[in-house]
């Protein structure tokens, strides 16, 4: 049975319509864990193709395990800074939230990560598994992230039963995150030298890439005595010595 102090604050807060977050959502702020014993079980395959230890928690939809970054295979969370409709017009931080629930679906466990191959960037692709719950497909069974599409279809089904519940980014039509990211580049780009849209920045002696829709990129402004300077795009960036921005 859930906590009644928990339920009331997940209640009072859905009420007031502050943040519009599905019950789901609003427990998961207080650490209350909504996942199913079980739950998009899948047999994972065999340990030597699997990426395997403690995760930080990137954004919604990466994670690092023992150094190695991994994209979260066949899904898309919306990005940090980015906020979602409800269906009385207010928006809530979809972004943030996303990122809450992927780290409150690893919590301390060990991440078991199969090795789907790498993107363009250099970072693993990967189905992840906390047991034998795949967690890529949690994120979008909660409503915290959308099938990938583009890039498989797998998720799909789950998708389909997340929009029909109208949970999480379902509560009302929203933009996905790729027709988002695209948004931020063409507004940047327009504003950028030469269309090279990707600030690096250098704070505390890191050199650090922001994207158009990290959550800073406004804040950072480009005087070029520091060391800053702008990318056309990520790999050049990551071919520089620069890092991405980080948002938990």
């Amino acid at each position: 049975m859930i906590d009644a102090t928990i339920r009331a604050y997940a209640t009072r807060h859905l009420a007031a319509g502050v943040l519009g977050f599905s019950l789901a959502t609003a427990l998961a702020f207080v650490g209350y864990s909504t996942a199913r014993p079980g739950a998009t079980a899948v047999q994972p395959q065999p340990a030597a193709l699997a990426v395997e230890g403690r995760a930080d928690v990137t954004d919604g939809d990466t994670i690092v395990i023992n150094g190695t970054k991994i994209r979260l295979e066949g899904i898309d969370a919306p990005e940090s800074a980015q906020n979602c409709r409800l269906e009385n017009g207010h928006h809530w931080p979809c972004g943030l939230v996303a990122t809450r629930e992927l780290t409150r679906l690893i919590g301390r466990n060990v991440v078991r990560c199969e090795n789907k191959g790498t993107d363009k960037y250099g970072r693993m692709l990967g189905i992840c598994y906390v047991g034998t719950v795949d967690i890529n497909a949690e994120m979008v069974r909660l409503g915290a992230a959308w099938a990938f599409v583009k890039y498989s279809q797998v998720y799909v089904g789950i998708e389909a039963g997340a929009k029909a519940r109208k949970v999480g980014v379902w509560q009302s039509e929203t933009q996905a995150p790729w027709d988002y990211r695209a948004a931020k580049w063409q507004v940047a780009e327009d504003k950028a030298p030469e269309g090279c849209a990707i600030k690096g920045n250098v704070a505390r002696n890191e050199r650090i890439y922001h994207m158009p829709w990290s959550p800073w990129y406004d804040k950072i402004r480009m005087d070029g005595d520091k060391g800053k300077r702008w990318f056309c795009s990520e790999a050049e960036a990551i071919a520089a010595g620069w890092r991405p921005a980080q948002t938990r």
